[in-house]
């Protein structure tokens, strides 16, 4: 594989842009290789973020700036940046309100050659999630031996993309631009995201076309999260651990062979109660399989989040005689076991068989009383650790004067 081109997107943030900047110039290159930078400039009406490009200096290869010479909006200059691929055949796109790890560039490049090897993967992710963004809960892969894990949305901080990868999308998308992206498979929080959000569309791609992201287990990105068009306050939450060795972890596994695959709600793809699945063969859950004469569907919906009615209606439509649901939701059906909220990732309560009466599996086709309801506060004190009453207060009183903007 060519030497992915680095694309650095800028609009109106010169700090961040130079400490981007200043990251890639830090970070280490394979011997021999001298790979370009693009710095592509989205036109803001000042020349600052141009001038930040200018004066920085880059010693690993040919330093290419462009400068949009009309408004383009993120959209549209991120499908421009990711259309480079023509030119370089393979990308690195990186916000300007990213930091990147010393080893970044060799791991994207192992990763794109892992990624060339099966059709399903759909995009290459520098960022490693540390919370379910969906509920802004955490969220911890499962960890199965490798370096990397896989996941049914596309990253927008710090990614990277064959042609061949971003020729598919850019094939779906000419086709599906102008649709709602509303389904029970596509998360509420991102079929709900903005129309100058070019993310939504590639995870409703990766969605519909049963491809995924490869996520690394430990972060080559973070994100500053920077004041910006889209974030109007800086804040830590989306700050997560980098590899700081020259070296990247590269021990790859495939889709296959991962147990730590997972679809657009970071629900897993396949889900143990001991050495047995839950249902079917580990791997297919919340897929259909075939259990003696009747078909069987499992939904898993560890985190609560999912269309739960829908699902079961689309189950039933596609033939499924019997229909269980994983949640930790109350529902009126006959509860065939429960498991506790304590070990971590959640998911592992299931796996070793925690008992408790957090998540609940539930066989639909049987009417029952709902399970009796956990204090809030059991959950809460799941997902936060260490936060005294006093901090508590804290938080909650520097939120109140945020939301009123009082200092």
């Amino acid at each position: 594989m060519a030497s992915p081109a680095i694309v650095a997107i800028a609009y109106n943030r010169p700090e961040p842009l130079k400490r981007l900047l200043s990251s890639i110039e830090a970070a280490y290159y394979p011997e021999g290789v001298s790979p370009a930078l693009v710095v592509s400039i989205d036109n803001s009406g000042s020349d600052e973020v141009a001038n930040a490009a200018r004066e920085f200096t880059y010693t690993h290869g040919e330093k290419v700036i462009i400068e949009r010479k009309e408004r383009m909006g993120l959209k549209n200059h991120v499908l421009a940046c990711g259309d480079l691929t023509e030119e370089y055949g393979s990308i690195i796109v990186l916000e300007d309100d990213l930091f990147v790890a010393p080893c970044f560039y060799e791991y994207a490049c192992k990763a794109l050659e892992s990624a060339e090897k099966d059709d399903r993967i759909g995009s290459v992710s520098l960022y490693s999630h540390l919370f379910n963004v969906h509920v802004r809960e955490g969220f911890i892969p499962v960890d199965d031996g490798f370096d990397n894990w896989y996941l049914q949305i596309a990253s927008s901080w710090g990614q990277a993309y064959t042609r061949k990868q971003w020729e598919s999308f850019r094939s779906w998308y000419a086709d599906n631009k102008d649709r709602d992206l509303a389904g029970i498979n596509v998360p509420a929080n991102i079929s709900g995201w903005s129309e100058k959000s070019w993310l939504k569309y590639y995870i409703t791609y990766l969605i519909e076309t049963g491809k995924y992201t490869i996520y690394p287990r430990v972060g080559l990105t973070t994100n500053f999260g920077d004041v910006g068009t889209h974030a109007c306050r800086s804040d830590s939450d989306l700050q997560v651990p980098v590899q700081c060795s020259e070296s990247p972890r590269c021990r790859f596994s495939t889709i296959d062979e991962s147990r730590a695959v997972y679809d657009a709600f970071f629900e897993p793809l396949g889900i143990m109660d001991g050495e047995n699945p839950v249902l079917g063969s580990y791997g297919k859950a919340g897929a259909d399989t075939e259990t003696g004469t009747d078909k069987e569907a499992l939904i898993v919906d560890l985190y609560g989040y999912k269309p739960i009615a829908q699902m079961i209606d689309a189950a039933k439509a596609e033939g499924a005689q019997k229909v269980y649901v994983l949640t930790p939701k109350l529902l009126p059906y006959e509860t065939v076991r429960s498991y506790g909220r304590q070990m971590r990732p959640v998911a592992s309560n299931i796996s070793y068989g925690v008992k408790g009466n957090d998540i609940h599996l539930y066989d639909v086709s049987k009417s029952a009383a709902a399970p009796v309801k956990e204090p809030e506060a059991l959950e809460f004190l799941y997902e936060y650790r260490g936060i005294s009453v006093k901090r508590m207060m804290k938080i909650i009183r520097y939120r109140i004067l945020e939301k009123f903007g009082r200092s």
